[in-house]
């Protein structure tokens, strides 16, 4: 049984991101949790295993600078991993299914809100799928430090602003905003219908790391544009799926009802 509904389960993420604080740090760290206990393990258990700011630090690494509601749905999603890898496999089997055909088609199946939003982004289903380890430890780490993940959040995506690896571009909009006296750097899609998932070398945009980061598959130098730290495929129009969500903004503030 999960230890949430859907709604509630979303707008308690929706809660811890309005909560963030910008921390400062400059050393990065990722070492996998050793548990192969699934995400919705007791508080208890979670509690043993806190890691410390370092290695939350790398374990964000290769999604921090993801816009606003993708990386949302990525940390919802990360605390189901078994539904990711079934997501992941019906998602091989129904590759015909496209825009409301697909949304109408993934609701039925019996998997959590936040799972189901991310049929129509398969590179990222593959991302979590191909790397379960990462994502359970992703998920682990959020159901227990949930604050601790929203400030490396923070802390990655500065160290990659420093670096001047992010900014705004035609696919995102990179705002550093002011929210309840705390300074937060917000990544919106500059079309909000329309969701890019950014690709990169977390060493390249961030520098090298304190401890490695997740062993992840990163694509080699020649498929950036030239000077480009962060490369963008094609752009998904969300469509059916513009909802639970997607496509809203202000998620760093602490009044938003969403």
């Amino acid at each position: 049984m999960r230890p949430e509904p859907n709604g509630a389960r979303f707008r308690s993420l929706l809660a811890i991101l309005c909560s963030i604080t910008l921390v400062p740090g400059d050393t990065l760290g990722y070492t996998p949790q050793q548990s192969s206990k699934p995400a919705q393990a007791p508080a208890a258990s979670a509690a043993q295993t806190k890691i410390p700011p370092e290695q939350v630090d790398s374990l964000v690494a290769p999604i921090a600078l993801y816009p606003d509601p993708l990386l949302a749905q990525i940390f919802a999603a990360s605390t189901y991993p078994l539904e990711i890898i079934l997501l992941q496999q019906w998602l091989d089997k129904n590759k015909n299914l496209k825009d409301k055909e697909l949304a109408d088609a993934v609701a039925k199946e019996p998997w959590d809100a936040s799972v189901q939003a991310l049929a129509p982004l398969p590179q990222v289903v593959k991302l979590l799928g191909d790397n379960i380890q990462w994502t359970t430890d992703l998920g682990n780490t959020f159901l227990a430090q949930q604050s601790d993940v929203m400030d490396a959040v923070q802390r990655m995506r500065k160290k990659a602003q420093d670096k001047g690896n992010l900014k705004s571009t035609e696919q995102q909009v990179v705002e550093t905003r002011v929210i309840e006296n705390k300074s937060v750097i917000v990544v919106e899609p500059a079309n909000p219908q329309v969701v890019y998932v950014p690709s990169y070398d977390p060493v390249v945009v961030y520098g090298a790391p304190y401890y490695p980061y997740p062993p992840l598959y990163y694509p080699p130098w020649g498929y950036y544009a030239a000077g480009m730290a962060i490369s963008f495929g094609f752009g998904v129009m969300m469509g059916a799926f513009w909802s639970g969500g997607w496509g809203r903004a202000g998620y760093w503030g602490g009044n938003n009802n969403v």
